[in-house]
């Protein structure tokens, strides 16, 4: 079925990325299967992080159906792009629902992609890793792709403003290898183990970024370990709690 909708988003997505001037480094797409099933797992720091994944997968000419909240597909202009681009809207008080639809696009052949940490991560490190994405892999058969960004989150990110200037903003985009989820194990051990690719793949994308903050004032997007102001885990705990 001939996609309508996913497919001139892309080209506005590349006309846009062109007008912003963005320079992508994209490694590791040929990790991405060329067809049936797969789960495509990402870190999740920017609002627009589903987007660069998806890019990620064009090369193996593969469209990716997102895992995302369910008011960006009530919102009035995004509903109806997420609806047409067949993503997978998830509801939180009820999330059978998503599971089962993400299941029968995984059998069908599909990609479908995931951010195990549910939301954006403001220490711009990884959070902790919800076991979906392996146990969908494990019940639908079918791989775990992982794969990390850098520099998302410069674009537009949680309680920061946008910057869709003209501002040659690299993103880093790093794609490791396929990994199984065998029935047999426990999808904890397994999501253990993806996180660990994860983090790999975000240091690998970190070493390859090819700027640093300009100043003081441009250490924001830089996590407190990496020598940035970026509050750290423990800071943002601290203030949820109160």
């Amino acid at each position: 079925m001939a996609e309508l909708v996913y497919r001139p988003v892309i080209g506005l997505a590349r006309t846009l990325f062109k007008v912003w001037d963005l320079k992508i480094d994209c490694q590791g797409s040929e990790n991405i299967p060329r067809s049936g099933g797969a789960v495509l797992v990402s870190n999740h720091i920017s609002y627009l992080d589903f987007i660069f994944d998806g890019l990620a997968a064009l090369p193996q000419k593969r469209l990716v159906r997102f895992m995302a909240k369910e008011s960006v597909f009530r919102h009035r202009i995004s509903g109806p792009l997420m609806r047409g681009m067949k993503h997978i809207p998830v509801d939180r008080k009820q999330g059978e629902a998503a599971y089962a639809h993400a299941l029968d696009s995984l059998r069908s052949g599909e990609i479908v992609g995931v951010f195990p940490e549910a939301t954006i991560s403001e220490s711009f490190t990884l959070k902790s890793f919800k076991s979906g994405a392996a146990r969908l892999a494990q019940e639908a058969g079918v791989p775990l792709v992982p794969m990390a960004l850098w520099g998302t989150q410069r674009l537009w990110t949680k309680g920061h403003p946008r910057n869709f200037k003209r501002s040659h903003t690299p993103i880093t985009i790093r794609v490791g290898e396929a990994m199984e989820a065998p029935r047999e194990q426990y999808a904890g051990a397994i999501t253990r183990r993806l996180r660990e690719r994860v983090q790999e793949l975000l240091e690998a994308a970190q070493r390859a970024y090819p700027v640093r903050p300009k100043g003081a004032d441009d250490t924001w997007w830089m996590p407190a370990h990496l020598g940035g102001t970026a509050p750290t885990p423990e800071q943002l705990r601290a203030a949820q709690a109160h």
